[in-house]
């Protein structure tokens, strides 16, 4: 199998701020890559080139072993990538079985929605993917009731159940409780093990040091590193990890 992703020397520029600067980034087939960066470091910009949102200047992308020129949104989610942002893009107001199948819904031939296939599959949804126990949540409940973790597990899961292959989790953990942080890196587990890979994005080295594979270290728009978790403690990421912040480079 061909890698997820692969990205060779690609570049962006906004006016005169040069955001890439010849990365080259490779995400491998059921694989958990942490992507680790100070502000301003071009993580962003990377993922955004990957989403379709940006077009690169220069350099060249793979998605699954196929060149990919032209990129857009709807393109990259029809090749199988989706994003789970900090913001959760979630519908607060409407329930949980709406926000599963949001924009996807499931219809007869006659176009009419399958309300109640769309309720059995979140309901089963909600009990092995999810973790709910409570009775207190049916797939009626509204997701504006829910706390942080649980809103990222629902995106998480929705894009696992749209057979999602490449999840690219955007700062996950920001604004969560650290029950809810260990139960979405429980999510991020879940992920590998169904066979897929993603990216996740976070300034907590310890969260993403605890799931990923592998850490890719980038400043000022290049990669300035990438190291195997199971080959460097995080005492020695760490290390490196300030060093680059103060000079730039790794040694």
């Amino acid at each position: 199998m061909a890698n997820r992703i692969e990205l060779q020397k690609v570049s962006k520029t906004f006016g005169e701020v040069q955001a890439l600067r010849e990365v080259d980034f490779i995400l491998g087939e059921n694989e958990v890559v942490g992507l680790l960066g100070d502000n301003g470091a071009g993580k962003s910009t990377l993922i955004k080139i990957i989403t379709g949102y940006y077009r690169p200047d220069e350099g060249e992308m793979y998605i699954n072993g196929e060149k990919i020129e032209d990129l857009t949104v709807p393109k990259a989610r029809e090749l199988g990538i989706e994003t789970v942002y900090q913001e959760r893009a979630l519908a607060e107001l409407q329930s949980l079985w709406r926000n599963i199948f949001l924009g996807r819904e499931l219809k007869n031939r006659a176009g009419l929605l399958k309300i109640n296939q769309m309720k059995q599959e979140t309901h089963r949804l909600m009990i092995q993917s999810m973790g709910f126990t409570s009775s207190a949540v049916s797939p009626d409940s509204a997701v504006g009731t829910f706390s942080g973790g649980e809103k990222q597990g629902v995106a998480i899961v929705r894009a696992l159940y749209f057979d999602a292959d490449i999840i690219i989790l955007d700062e996950p953990t920001m604004g969560l409780s650290l029950k809810e942080t260990r139960r979405l890196l429980d999510f991020v587990r879940g992920i590998k093990e169904a066979g897929k890979a993603a990216i996740f994005i976070d300034h907590n080295i310890f969260h993403v040091y605890s799931v990923a594979d592998r850490v890719v270290v980038i400043d000022r728009g290049k990669v300035a590193g990438e190291f195997m978790t199971k080959d460097i403690s995080l005492d020695d990421l760490m290390e490196k990890m300030y060093r680059v912040a103060e000079t730039g480079v790794l040694e």
